[in-house]
């Protein structure tokens, strides 16, 4: 149970941090304060549901996109928080295509960072 809720944590803190650095490095890219929490909320949801669900398919009938599925996930993932929250706001194709990739690499990068950084602290506790 403890490893599902720091897996839950990951995820959410890696979301929230990927869309927190595109709202700062990309331009059309815009955050609420109020809404944040439910747009991360909403990624988090989409991206673990659609990920599985994307690679099943590309597997099954286009194997040769398996290694975008992670980047069709995060846009798809990112038009879903953007429609169902007030949190998000993307504006322009060129915002779209550098939020997700944007997204993507950072909540790539922070999946494997922060467990590293969360089991570090818990051996400095013991």
């Amino acid at each position: 149970m403890i490893r599902f809720l720091l897996r839950v944590a990951v995820f959410l803190g890696s979301s929230a941090i990927g869309l927190l650095v595109a709202g700062w490095l990309v331009p059309g890219v815009s955050l609420s304060v109020l809404g944040f929490v439910t747009a991360v909320v909403i990624f988090t949801v989409a991206q673990g549901i659609l990920s599985p669900f994307f690679l099943k398919m590309a597997s099954r009938y286009a194997s040769a996109f398996l290694g975008g599925i992670g980047l069709v996930s995060t846009f798809v993932a990112l038009l879903l928080a953007s429609l169902l929250s007030n949190g998000l706001s993307i504006r322009g194709v060129g915002s779209w295509i550098a939020a997700t990739v944007v997204v993507w690499l950072v909540t790539a990068l922070a999946t494997v960072v922060l467990p590293v950084l969360v089991l570090r602290e818990k051996k400095k506790a013991a």
